[in-house]
Formats: structure tokens, C-alpha cells, sequence
């Protein structure tokens, strides 16, 4: 039953995750080709500003409601009604506190720090969403402890559908007011959409515990104390992360307007880069983030029972997947950087970004899963350490490269920064596992089948048929090429099997 409810979830989790990447990559082009690269720029300094909040409101409630009522249910196994309601009441509270803080700081963060009075009106309008996101947060949280993924994934669903129709909607009418109307119009969206997200999920929560039964639980001494033992740490290590992380993205666009001359230019080269390009570059990593959610549980439970085998087992495995999703992914995004700028933007400054940033995919997805192993393995705090030496790098570098060397400045600092925190992380895992790096499988064979792959679209795909396809059917053909190639040389080369994935198998229990 177990295995069974563990692979149902992966599916529902995977589904929609790739549903929610792949409409919202779209959302955020069709966003782009309506407010042009400046108008993405003045969006990427709002969201900004709106993610530090978000991690104020939010962060440490998930954390705290799914522990408080996973320790309920493994106690006394009755309804978690009464606790989900104060952990709701709590988390509102927080929500709230934050929303206020970000509508009243509005005008002076958005004068002084983003240097920039558009933001203000989008900033207050998304204010009010960040209680609404701690409510469903802390519900999403309560659905995860019963090992209901159904009910979060369909509200995260139906707010991407609300969010997206709103904007189609309101956008084409308030775009001729300018970029700050149509930057306030889209955030309407986001606020709206979690405001009837987290009426959903507390109307599935009424229900999913209305059949649960009211069998009588032994309440929690101290609610107020636990909750706030759970989330205050959580929440503060990652507040000071999301401060430093958005204090770059405030830097950044200053320093480049000192380069180009101009803050218009700034902001376009900002918005192409942050706002257009990334997103692309992570687009695929919604299956390997997949893969991070359903194995954290089980390496901490392999790793609190010393299962050394079974964690080394499950640790290989992630770093496989981990390490052949992000060289094809990183290929792929080099080979085909002028025809996806083509394609996606109609921009060859995009093509270009994604051409030097394409090989740092693997960088930044093997950072990113090996972040999710250290905090399974208990070492939060090496890896809060790694991003806050980090971040304070990266933004000493953005100070003295962007304003004498411009985007190929703020590019070299991406560089620099994926490399440090990639391999401070990668070394601390092998070291507390004790494992060795495994250059052959996770670094050489994958390369050389990519390789493999460049070689059969380069020297017979396109001297064969390329003169006679379209852009988006050469893109689709030649990704396909490399793709089948790929996986063929990584069979040959004994980089996938059946042997070396049986860890994703959950096994079942007794």
C-alpha cells in the first residue's frame, strides 16, 4: 500500500510540475513579448522586493505545520482538525505581519533601494497575497503530513489557470497606460489567484478531515511554543538568504545603468537575462525537483538509521539522474541557443545567454540536488553557511565587475558563484557519506555521449535535411537527435540500467 500511494504521488507530483513549468514558461513569454525587455526588467526588480517577502510569510510555516501534524497523527492517529486550525490561525498572523510590512515599506524600498518609483503600485497590489500564501502554505503542509499530494496539486493548478486567464485578459486593455499599469495589471493576477488558491485548499482541507472521522486526539501542550520552535530557525536562515539574494538583484541593474549609461538599457538587460533567459535554463529541472521532494524523506530516514548501504544507494542513484538530465539539458541549451532565442523571444540577445549560460546547467542543477541531500543528511547549516559566503561574493563581484565590464562582468560572477557553491556543496555530501566522486559515470560518459549526440545533428542531420526545415522543425529534429543519441551512447556505456535506477523503486514496508 505504501509503495503504491509513494508511486501515485511521484506521477501526481511529476504531472503537475511539469504542467505548472511548462505553463508558466509560456505565461512569462507571452508576458515578455507584450512588455519588452524593459517592462521584464521593472518585473524582475518587483518580484525581487515580493520574494523576500514571500519568504517572510511562508518558509517556516510548510516546515512547521508538516511536522506538527505528521508528530499528531504518528501519536495518537485521531483528526488533525483542531490543530491545522491553529497552525492556519498562526500562519495567517505571519502572512499578515508580512503583507503589512511590504505595503508600508513599498515606497521608500521601490525610491531608495530599487531606485525606481514604477514598482510602488505593483508592490502594495501584491502585498495582500503573502497572508493568503501562508494559508496555503500551511495547508499544503497539513496535505503533505497525511501523504495527500491530490488536493495540493490541484489547487496549485487551479491558480496558475486563474493567474494566466486574469492577465490574458486585463493585459492587451491597460498596456497602452505604460510599463508600471502593466506590471500593477499582472501582479493583479498573482494576488487574485492566491487569494482563491487558499480558498480552495481550505475548503479541500474541510473536507478531507470531515472524512477522517472526529476521533478525539490528545492536543499538543504548547501549540504556540512548537510552532514557533519549528519555524523561527527556518525562517530566519533562510530570511538573511533571500535579503542577500535580493539585495543583487537590486544592485545589478544600478551597476549596469553606470555601464550602459542609461537605466532604460539596464533594466532590458536585466530582464532579458533574468527575466527571460533563466527561466528557460530551469525549466527542465521540474522532473529532477521532483525527484529532490519524494527522496529527501527517504534519505533521512536511511541516514537516522546509519543505513549506510541504502544511503549510499539512494545518494548514487540522485547524482546519476542528477548529473544525466543536466549535461543533455546543458547541451542541448548551447547547441540550440539561437534558435530557442528565435523561437521563444524572436531576441538574438537571448540566444546569446543562453549559449554562455547553457554550460552551467549542470552546475546549477547538480547545486540545487545536492542542496536537497545535505539538508536530508542534517547539514543546514553547512549549506546556509555556503549561501551566504555566497552571496556576499557575488555581490562584491556585481560592485566591482558589472560597472566597468558590463553583462560580461555580471556573467562572469554567475560563473564564479555556480562553481563555488557547487563544488563547497558536492565536497561537504561526499564527506559526510564518505563517498567518492565517480568522475567515469557522472562526468566522462555522459559528455562524450552528448558529444555523440552534437556529431550525428551536426554532420548528417543537417547536411541532410537542414536546408529544407523551418526553424521550429529544426530545433524539434535536432533536439530529438541529440536526445536519442545521447541515451543510446549512455546504454552503451553502461551509464543507464536497470541495476543503477533500482533505487528509484520504493520498496515496501512491513
Amino acid at each position: 500500500m505504501k509503495k503504491r500511494l509513494f508511486v501515485e504521488n511521484a506521477m501526481l507530483l511529476t504531472v503537475t510540475s511539469l504542467l505548472l513549468r511548462v505553463a508558466g514558461m509560456f505565461f512569462r513569454i507571452y508576458i515578455a513579448n507584450k512588455v519588452g525587455d524593459e517592462g521584464m526588467g521593472l518585473y524582475q526588480l518587483i518580484f525581487s522586493l515580493y520574494n523576500f517577502g514571500i519568504t517572510l510569510a511562508t518558509t517556516g510555516v510548510s516546515v512547521a505545520s508538516t511536522r506538527m501534524v505528521a508528530e499528531w497523527l504518528a501519536r495518537d492517529g485521531g483528526s488533525p482538525r483542531q490543530l491545522a486550525g491553529r497552525v492556519v490561525r498562526y500562519s495567517l498572523l505571519v502572512g499578515g505581519a508580512a503583507g503589512v510590512l511590504l505595503y508600508v515599506s513599498a515606497e521608500p524600498a521601490c525610491t531608495m533601494l530599487l531606485q525606481d518609483e514604477r514598482a510602488i503600485l505593483a508592490v502594495r497590489i501584491l502585498a495582500p497575497s503573502l497572508p493568503c500564501m501562508a494559508v496555503g502554505a500551511a495547508l499544503r503542509g497539513c496535505f503533505s503530513a497525511c501523504r495527500n499530494v491530490r488536493s495540493s496539486s490541484g489547487s496549485q493548478i487551479f491558480e496558475q489557470i486563474v493567474r494566466i486567464a486574469l492577465v490574458a485578459y486585463l493585459l492587451p486593455r491597460f498596456l497602452p497606460y505604460g510599463v508600471s499599469i502593466a506590471c500593477a495589471v499582472i501582479v493583479v493576477g498573482n494576488t487574485v489567484s492566491e487569494f482563491l488558491s487558499a480558498l480552495y485548499m481550505a475548503i479541500s482541507w474541510k473536507r478531507y478531515v470531515a472524512k477522517m472521522g472526529s476521533k478525539p486526539a490528545k492536543a499538543l501542550e504548547h501549540p504556540l511554543r512548537d510552532y514557533a520552535a519549528m519555524s523561527a530557525p527556518v525562517t530566519a536562515t533562510r530570511g538573511i538568504g533571500s535579503l542577500l539574494v535580493t539585495a543583487e538583484n537590486m544592485i545589478v541593474p544600478a551597476c549596469l545603468a553606470s555601464w550602459f549609461g542609461e537605466r532604460a538599457a539596464a533594466l532590458s538587460a536585466f530582464g532579458q537575462l533574468k527575466g527571460m533567459a533563466m527561466p528557460v535554463l530551469f525549466f527542465p529541472f521540474s522532473f529532477l525537483a521532483t525527484i529532490s521532494t519524494l527522496l529527501l524523506p527517504e534519505i533521512t530516514e536511511a541516514h537516522a538509521k546509519n543505513d549506510t548501504k541504502g544511503l549510499e544507494r539512494l545518494v548514487r542513484s540522485t547524482m546519476l539522474v542528477t548529473s544525466l538530465v543536466s549535461v543533455l539539458m546543458g547541451g542541448l541549451f548551447t547547441i540550440f541557443s539561437a534558435e530557442l532565442g528565435q523561437a521563444l523571444y524572436h531576441s538574438e540577445e537571448i540566444g546569446f545567454y543562453l549559449r554562455v549560460i547553457g554550460p552551467l546547467a549542470p552546475l546549477m542543477y547538480l547545486e540545487s540536488m545536492v542542496d536537497g541531500i545535505l539538508r536530508g543528511l542534517g547539514e543546514q547549516i553547512a549549506t546556509f553557511r555556503y549561501s551566504v559566503c555566497d552571496s556576499c561574493l557575488r555581490i562584491a563581484g556585481t560592485l566591482l565587475l558589472v560597472p566597468r565590464f558590463g553583462m560580461a562582468g555580471f556573467l562572469f560572477v554567475m560563473l564564479y558563484s555556480n562553481l563555488f557553491t557547487s563544488v563547497l556543496n558536492l565536497l561537504r555530501m561526499l564527506r559526510v557519506t564518505g563517498m567518492r566522486y565517480d568522475w567515469s559515470l557522472w562526468a566522462i560518459k555522459p559528455c562524450i555521449s552528448l558529444a555523440a549526440g552534437f556529431i550525428a545533428y551536426r554532420f548528417v542531420l543537417l547536411p541532410l535535411v537542414g536546408a529544407a526545415m523551418g526553424l521550429v522543425v529544426r530545433l524539434i529534429a535536432g533536439m530529438l537527435t541529440v536526445g536519442i543519441c545521447y541515451l543510446l551512447f549512455l546504454w552503451l556505456t553502461g551509464c543507464i540500467s536497470k541495476e543503477k535506477l533500482e533505487a528509484f523503486r520504493p520498496k515496501a514496508k512491513r
